[in-house]
C-alpha cells in the first residue's frame, strides 16, 4: 500500500491512450471565480463563470485539470481584452498544448444617470469574453447582452391611442482586433433602440422615456440593422453576429432577428 505522503506518483494523465483519437477540447467548465476587470473607470469587482479548454493530441490518455485552477489562481492582472491573450498563453504553456479556449461570463455595472433628474443608479449587463487560439493565430470575442425598449412602429401607426412596446435584449458578439470598452459595445445597442433603460427613474424621468420611445419607434428588423451599421464604422471589429429579441407585450411569444459579419464562432 502506498504511502499517504507519497510523491514519487505516476502520472497517468501523461500516459499513452491506445484509442488514438484526438480531443478538440478538454478542460474545465462552470468554475465560478471572483474577477477584476477591467472597465472605461479603472477597475470594477465581480464574480464570472469561467471554461477552460485545451486540445488534447490523439496519444496522451489525458489532461491536468488542476493546473487550469491553479492558473487563474496566480493570474491577478484584470481581465479585459488585451490580457487575455497573456492568459492565453500561459494556459498553453502549462498544458503544453497547441490549442486552447478560454470563456469568462459575468455581471457587469454602468452607473447611469436619469435623463431629466439626474439620479444616479446602477444597471446591470452580461458580458462575455472568449479567447481562443488555433491554427497559429488567436482571437477575442467580446460579448454583451443589453435590455433596452422597443416600441412597435405599426401599433403607433393604426392605434388611435399609444402604440404597445416592450422590453427587448440586443446581444452582440463582436470579433476584436484591438482593445474595445465594454461601455462603447453597450451603447451600440442602446443607442439603436426605441430607448435605453435606467435602475431608477423619477416621474419626469419616467415621462422622458415614454414620450422618447413614442418618438422613435422600432421593429426588431430595425434594432438589429441600426445596430450593424454602427458595428461596420468601428475599426476595431473584424466580425460580429447581433441578435434581437422582443418579448413582445401583446403575443406570447417574442420576435427576433439575427445578423452575422464575417467569421465568428460562439
Amino acid at each position: 500500500m502506498k504511502s499517504l505522503y507519497d510523491t514519487n506518483l505516476p502520472d497517468v494523465q501523461s500516459s499513452t491512450d491506445p484509442r488514438n483519437i484526438p480531443i478538440e477540447y478538454v478542460g474545465v467548465r462552470g468554475v465560478q471565480l471572483p474577477v477584476c476587470v477591467k472597465s472605461a473607470n479603472g477597475v470594477q469587482h465581480s464574480v464570472a463563470t469561467v471554461g477552460m479548454y485545451v486540445t488534447l493530441p490523439a496519444q496522451q490518455k489525458g489532461t491536468h485539470m488542476s493546473r487550469f485552477l491553479g492558473l487563474m489562481q496566480q493570474h491577478t492582472e484584470p481581465l479585459s481584452a488585451e490580457s487575455l491573450p497573456t492568459l492565453m498563453r500561459e494556459m498553453l504553456e502549462t498544458l503544453h498544448a497547441p490549442a486552447g479556449r478560454i470563456d469568462f461570463e459575468f455581471p457587469y455595472f454602468v452607473l447611469k444617470t436619469a435623463p431629466v433628474s439626474g439620479l444616479e443608479s446602477l444597471l446591470n449587463y452580461q458580458v462575455r469574453w472568449t479567447v481562443e487560439h488555433k491554427n497559429e493565430e488567436t482571437t477575442v470575442i467580446q460579448s454583451v447582452v443589453v435590455p433596452v425598449t422597443s416600441l412597435c412602429p405599426c401599433s403607433k401607426e393604426i392605434s388611435r391611442f399609444g402604440a404597445h412596446n416592450q422590453r427587448s435584449h440586443i446581444t452582440i458578439a463582436a470579433k476584436l482586433n484591438s482593445a474595445l470598452p465594454i461601455e462603447k459595445l453597450i451603447r451600440y445597442a442602446e443607442q439603436s433602440a426605441s430607448c435605453e433603460l435606467w435602475s431608477t427613474l423619477k416621474r419626469v424621468d419616467e415621462k422622458y422615456v415614454t414620450e422618447y420611445a413614442y418618438q422613435n419607434p422600432k421593429f426588431v428588423e430595425d434594432l438589429i440593422r441600426d445596430v450593424a451599421v454602427a458595428l461596420n464604422s468601428d475599426p476595431n471589429i473584424t466580425a460580429y453576429r447581433i441578435q434581437a429579441e422582443n418579448f413582445e407585450s401583446i403575443h406570447n411569444h417574442s420576435a427576433y432577428a439575427q445578423i452575422t459579419k464575417g467569421d465568428i464562432c460562439q
